[in-house]
Formats: C-alpha cells, sequence, structure tokens
C-alpha cells in the first residue's frame, strides 16, 4: 500500500467535500456528510474531512503509481470546484 495526505488551506473545506462527492457519485463509491467524505477509485480510496480553516485529504492506494495518479486527479477535482479560491495541495507521504 502506498499513502500521502495533503492538508489544504480553506474555509470551504465542507462544500468542496460536499461538491466533489455529488461529483463522483455517478461513477464511484462515495460516502459523505457535512464533515466528511470518502471516495473509493479503482485502485485506492480517498477520505477527506474538513475543519475549521483547512481541508484534511488522505489517500490510500495500491501503489505508489495509482496513488500518484489519484492524487492528481482529486487536485485537479478540487481545483475546478473551488473555481473563484487559489488552493494549494501539496501531497506528502505517510497518514496523518
Amino acid at each position: 500500500m502506498s499513502e500521502s495526505q495533503a492538508v489544504v488551506s480553506t474555509t470551504s473545506g465542507s462544500r468542496y467535500i460536499n461538491r466533489l462527492c455529488k461529483h463522483w457519485q455517478h461513477k464511484l463509491d462515495v460516502s459523505h456528510d457535512e464533515h466528511q467524505g470518502r471516495v473509493t477509485f479503482d485502485g485506492g480510496v480517498c477520505h477527506m474531512r474538513a475543519e475549521a480553516g483547512a481541508l484534511h485529504l488522505q489517500l490510500t492506494a495500491e501503489d505508489a503509481a495509482i496513488r500518484e495518479r489519484l492524487e492528481e486527479v482529486v487536485a485537479v477535482h478540487l481545483k475546478r470546484m473551488a473555481s473563484r479560491e487559489e488552493l494549494d495541495i501539496v501531497w506528502q507521504p505517510g497518514v496523518a
């Protein structure tokens, strides 16, 4: 297994989780509530958790190549959902 995490500074974490999960629920296994979400991709899982001032992302994948691809997928979609806010998404190895 290969894991990574990112903490994104934003006050809109709950809104982004909601938008991402609704976007992906038509194709993927998704669960979410007001403050957290889980998306199961082919080969990996992304957990999202909103706190005051931050959105925490955690990826677990079958291997490093899949993890890197999923990091890019999540980042691109998150930036698209946050079109009015410039997000700095920096993935770090390991788990919070």
